[in-house]
């Protein structure tokens, strides 16, 4: 059995893609990357850690910074790229061993946490940037907060390549926002008005 299931975060990831008005791709995200980009960003992430899960280390799994090009039919790959990332980490020896991620080597367990990581606060970002209601498992969100905490240590400020300095939030304020607020993101963030 993996340790944890990949498939409802992928789904709900492609699910919002289908969602995004073509007119929309370059309003802001709260990730501070516009929109265009962020897909990118979730499209190299999606084929980059199928290979992760399989240890097949190489150019997928440190690819180049995101650019915002997509090309026609970029749903299409992405959603497709999302549910063969679930597929990989089905497979128990996915959160076995050592593997690689953006040039870091880490446990695969880490790397699957990493994941899950990834497809919930980018789709938080994505929601959060075209409007879209956005709800998430506690469970779920849990072990995010467990992951980030695990990579931040006592480190409130920046961590080059994953997190932006820790946003504080109120005290008894909700999971999502304190999830949000450790990756560096104002929970309260909405798009500009133009």
């Amino acid at each position: 059995m993996p340790e944890l299931d990949l498939h409802d975060a992928a789904d709900q990831m492609a699910r919002l893609l289908e969602e995004v008005p073509d007119d929309a791709l370059d309003r802001p995200t709260p990730s501070d990357m516009p929109l265009a980009q962020l897909i990118d960003h979730i499209g190299d992430f999606a084929s980059g850690f199928i290979a992760v899960a399989q240890k097949d280390i190489g150019d997928r799994t440190n690819p180049s910074p995101p650019t915002g090009d997509l090309e026609a039919g970029w749903r299409k790959r992405i959603t497709g790229d999302l549910g063969a990332l679930a597929d990989a980490w089905d497979a128990p020896d996915a959160w076995e061993g050592m593997t690689s991620a953006g040039g870091l080597d880490l446990p695969g367990a880490l790397a699957g946490r990493v994941a899950l990581d990834e497809l919930v606060v980018h789709r938080w970002d994505i929601a959060r940037a075209i409007g879209q209601p956005y709800d998430c498992d506690a469970a779920v969100l849990q072990e995010i907060e467990a992951t980030i905490r695990q990579f931040r240590g006592d480190n409130q400020g920046e961590i080059p390549g994953l997190f932006g300095p820790v946003v504080p939030v109120p005290d008894g304020a909700p999971l999502i926002d304190q999830v949000i607020g450790l990756t560096g993101r104002d929970p309260g963030w909405t798009p500009p008005t133009p």
